[in-house]
């Protein structure tokens, strides 16, 4: 049973499944075999991405993971001990059937007291930026990740579990055929990560007109586009700055990146609005997904000062476009009511990061932040925004 009763639904915008070995290979055509592997370091499994051994994810298989919520306390207090992660992490749990199947995870759910969920990939997010000088390669290896979720999971398992499909925007003719391919199969949502896109011809911001034409078939689709965080490729300027070509390494402290870790989505929603994608788009629905709110007070004043400055540059006030398109799902520690005045309480998201060690290990427990809010709103951001977004 849940910790406690809430009298209203909760739509959870972010949880997460542990993807198998088989998630990223068994529908990678043949040609293709080499480009994802698993191989053996030292009596342990890494995988190998184009002969490359990746460590962004410790643990690729996910068969022993961290338990959900150990991180907890350190987001409550902070660190004043210096502790490793791993120690931070506690003891570790064998992977249980609801992190892989989605009929334990609803089951799960009941217990936790989530009536319906947005389910995120876990391992994707390593997929573009690994593989950002091949194009070609990103649009197959994607195609066969949502050809494996929607065998494993479905999009849309009993009007309850949303799984999110993912879309990458190099060839945007590719990227409209992957939008239809996840539609024509249930899906009501789709994941972009915050970065520029890779291309033949380089990288450049998804907000450009070249890609009207993909953003044009979401709005006509109604579809909400989660921009959950990921490896978004800044590890390419705190190289630069710290003299080595280390990748993204998210579970091993880095203070100098740690300054910039709400880089990526704060160009990503600049881009929107400067670019002018939000004004040609207005109907536009997007969701940030776990990068918390710290970062959208002083993109919006700079938006603001940006605008009074040059004001021709933009179609329309560039913070009202904004607080028009873009939801956010704040991390638990942040303060909601501060958020909801700044934007609206309509466009803030209840996200309890399930089961990962980030997250909450008892996601009801969200509702705690929210207490300077009436119970009508607590219901919009518990579950009741969400639904709207999602037309269910």
């Amino acid at each position: 049973m849940p910790s406690r009763a809430l009298p209203y639904p909760l739509f959870d915008a972010d949880n997460h499944l542990y993807e198998t070995q088989e998630a990223l290979t068994r529908h990678l055509p043949k040609q293709y075999a080499g480009a994802i592997q698993y191989v053996q370091v030292n009596g342990r499994t890494k995988i190998a991405i184009r002969g490359q051994i990746s460590d962004y994810i410790p643990n690729p298989t996910f068969d022993v993971v961290a338990r959900p919520g150990a991180m907890e306390d350190y987001f409550r207090h902070g660190n004043p001990d210096g502790k490793s992660k791993r120690e931070i992490f506690g003891e570790p749990m064998r992977a249980i059937p609801a992190f892989r199947e989605p009929g334990p995870r609803l089951e799960l759910m009941d217990d936790l007291g989530i009536q319906r969920t947005l389910m995120f990939p876990t391992l994707a997010s390593l997929i573009e930026e690994r593989m950002r000088d091949d194009p070609d390669l990103i649009h197959v290896v994607v195609h066969a990740l949502n050809q494996w979720l929607h065998e494993t999971w479905s999009f849309n398992y009993k009007d309850r579990i949303f799984t999110t499909p993912v879309i990458s925007l190099p060839i945007v003719e590719k990227a409209i055929e992957e939008l239809d391919w996840c539609l024509e199969r249930g899906a009501k949502t789709v994941l972009i990560r915050p970065a520029p896109v890779p291309g033949h011809r380089g990288l450049r911001s998804f907000a450009l007109p070249e890609f009207d034409p993909f953003w044009k078939r979401v709005v006509d689709e109604g579809v909400l586009i989660g921009m959950h965080s990921s490896d978004s490729g800044y590890s390419r300027y705190a190289n630069d700055w710290e003299g080595h070509g280390a990748e993204m390494l998210p579970f091993k402290t880095n203070a100098f990146r740690m300054l910039a870790e709400w880089r990526p989505v704060t160009d990503a929603v600049g881009s929107m609005a400067c670019h002018g994608m939000l004004t040609r788009f207005p109907e536009l629905k997007i969701a940030v997904i776990e990068n918390g709110s710290s970062w959208l007070p002083p993109l919006l004043d700079q938006l603001a000062d940006v605008r009074k400055k040059a004001p021709e540059a933009f179609g329309e006030d560039p913070v009202e476009a904004v607080k028009r398109n873009i939801h956010v799902s704040p991390f638990w520690e942040e303060d909601m009511a501060e958020l909801s005045d700044l934007i609206g309480v309509e466009r803030v998201l209840f996200g309890s990061d399930y089961p990962h060690p980030e997250g909450l290990a008892d996601p009801v427990s969200y509702v705690d932040a929210l207490g300077r809010l009436d119970e009508a709103d607590q219901a919009k951001i518990m579950g009741g925004n969400l639904a709207r977004l999602m037309s269910v």
